[in-house]
């Protein structure tokens, strides 16, 4: 827990965990304030647990829903009256705290200085200073119109610290060392996600899959603490959580996709128990490892939402992996071993599937194709399936569930977002349809590829270069084949490498006489075992695009640039 105490009565922090509670009950808290609606993120705990946890420590629980980006008048009267009311001390948080101590803030506005309220904040962490012209607003009287803020610009702000923010950060300034860059991301933690298979495998420790933000943010790039809350393209902003307005020259928009646990109900309840277990999230990767171990007999139940979802290969290698485990141990005869697949092929590229298909034999797994996972019973040990106009009801005693996924809120509900809710760009460029100055990349991009680290890696450079030519006042020059690559884990040293573009077009990186990757090989698992995290970290964060530059069209002048020079 990161704990700022901003006087004796009151501390606020970033989100807190269940378990959290009984430390901050041993400290000598007495009330709990949350200020954040449920399912603003797929890490996020459900506030009903984190209440549970305050009663049975014997402390106050209070859930204030506060939407980022928009805090109002009656959100602080609220908050004060709240605060008026508790035992304290309290601690009140939210995603980052930055709404907590708005609202503290601009309900002391009324007998603290400006100045004073700001100091406090900048002592721990937080700069309000966004807030000035409001808190001398609520200081004089209500209705005191506001001064017109000034909104800080940069050249470039990125929203998402993941594998597409950092990687477009990194090639941008590779190409100009002088281009300010913002990064805006509110964790504090980067994850190499595509190690994450392989935790739940045995192959991986947890902790190779885990380094701080600080420490692969690339050189030269300002990062900011803080979350997005929505998008004001016609004024070239962006709208953070506590209401700051940030301006750019050009945007790109890589917050990752949103793992919707609560649409498979009663799943976010049993999730880390009961034998249901998932290798999306970086807490349980170990636990499938777990139960894989002492797995001795009976039915384990793999399953894969409807697409799209990123890494679509991932449901599949969870139970390879197990299933290789089991087999070496002699346990595979007494498991019953089933695949829930919500679509209707194995995998969505058919020169991959014959070898795929071997090793589904071989393991003897029963595969069950539109057939989408809508509710789990972790204490009954029962999934329901929806089949069409069918349910069927399966008894477990190990799931691996891959949960249901979508962009995240902020950009569903913004006007970048297309009918679907994903960031509409063109597949070719990566640019926004209607604001040329915006761009998208990574698993909540409405592009028709593959969501995969290595789809990212090639299209950090394409948005590089496009942003630098939107910048320079020219047209969109790199283009993006629609690159993907799968590395299914099909045994322990064997792995069927699919890499594919646009419409399933095969597009290996190497000659087929070096690497086949319609056939299981050991070469192909020492690239993902040994290669691909160091290419991660050492090669795509840093901005070195081996077998990754882009594909540039000879420059075609605009209207403005073809307009002859003018002479005396």
């Amino acid at each position: 827990m990161d704990i700022k105490q901003i006087s004796p009565f009151l501390s606020v922090s970033p989100q807190i965990s269940p378990n959290d509670v009984g430390i901050l009950a041993s400290h000598g808290y007495r009330t709990i304030i949350c200020n954040r609606p449920d399912g603003e993120a797929d890490d996020q705990p459900e506030t009903g647990e984190i209440a549970a946890a305050a009663e049975r420590h014997g402390l106050t629980f209070h859930h204030q829903p506060v939407v980022a980006g928009s805090v109002s008048d009656d959100d602080v009267d609220t908050y004060a009256t709240l605060l008026a009311e508790a035992e304290g001390p309290v601690l009140a948080f939210c995603r980052t705290g930055t709404r907590s101590i708005s609202m503290w803030a601009m309900s002391e506005a009324h007998h603290l200085s400006t100045d004073a309220i700001l100091a406090a904040a900048a002592v721990q962490g937080y700069d309000l200073e966004s807030l000035r012209d409001r808190l001398e607003s609520r200081s004089q009287h209500e209705g005191t119109t506001a001064k017109p803020l000034h909104v800080p610009t940069h050249d470039v702000v990125i929203v998402g610290g993941g594998a597409g923010g950092l990687a477009t950060a990194a090639s941008l300034l590779k190409r100009r060392p002088d281009l300010d860059v913002l990064v805006i991301e509110p964790r504090d933690r980067h994850y190499y996600q595509p190690g994450w298979t392989l935790v739940g495998g045995g192959v991986f420790d947890r902790s190779l899959t885990e380094r701080s933000m600080a420490s692969v943010m690339p050189d030269g790039v300002r990062w900011q603490q803080t979350a997005v809350a929505c998008f004001e393209p016609e004024r070239n902003c962006v709208v953070l959580e506590d209401g700051e307005r940030i301006g750019y020259r050009a945007l790109v928009v890589s917050p990752g996709i949103k793992l919707n646990w609560q649409a498979v109900e009663g799943l976010s309840e049993t999730l880390g128990r009961n034998g249901v277990t998932s290798n999306y999230k970086f807490d349980l990767a170990p636990y499938t490892w777990e139960l894989v171990q002492s797995f001795k007999g009976g039915r384990a139940l793999f399953t894969q939402p409807p697409m799209p979802i990123k890494c679509a290969g991932a449901p599949q290698k969870a139970m390879y992996l197990s299933c290789d485990y089991w087999k070496k141990q002699r346990r595979l005869d007494d498991i019953d071993v089933e695949f829930y697949n919500a679509g209707g092929v194995l995998f969505g590229v058919p020169d991959y599937v014959p070898a795929l298909e071997k090793y589904v034999e071989a393991y003897g797994a029963q595969m069950n194709f539109q057939h989408n996972l809508v509710a789990i019973d972790g204490d009954a040990r029962k999934a329901t399936f929806q089949a069409g106009d069918e349910t069927l009801i399966r008894e477990f005693d190990m799931i691996h569930v891959c949960p249901p996924q979508t962009a995240p809120d902020f950009v569903r509900s913004s006007p970048i977002a297309d009918d679907a809710g994903w960031i509409d760009v063109s597949p070719e460029t990566l640019s926004h349809p209607r604001y040329g100055n915006v761009f998208g990349l990574g698993d909540a991009c409405a592009a028709p590829n593959a969501k995969t680290a290595a789809a990212v890696r090639k299209q950090a450079p394409v948005v590089a270069e496009n942003v630098l030519a939107v910048l320079a006042g020219k047209g969109a020059q790199a283009i993006y084949d629609g690159y993907g690559s799968c590395p299914l884990t099909v045994e322990r040293g064997r792995i069927v490498l699919a890499e594919f573009g646009y419409g399933g077009k095969l597009l290996p990186s190497l000659p087929t006489w070096v690497l086949d990757g319609r056939k299981p090989t050991w070469a192909a698992w020492f690239m993902k075992v040994k290669m691909l995290p160091w290419i991660y970290f050492d090669l795509m964060l840093k901005g070195r695009e081996w077998l990754a530059e882009p594909q540039l069209l000879p420059h075609e002048p605009t209207p403005h640039e073809a307009q002859p020079a003018q002479t005396a």
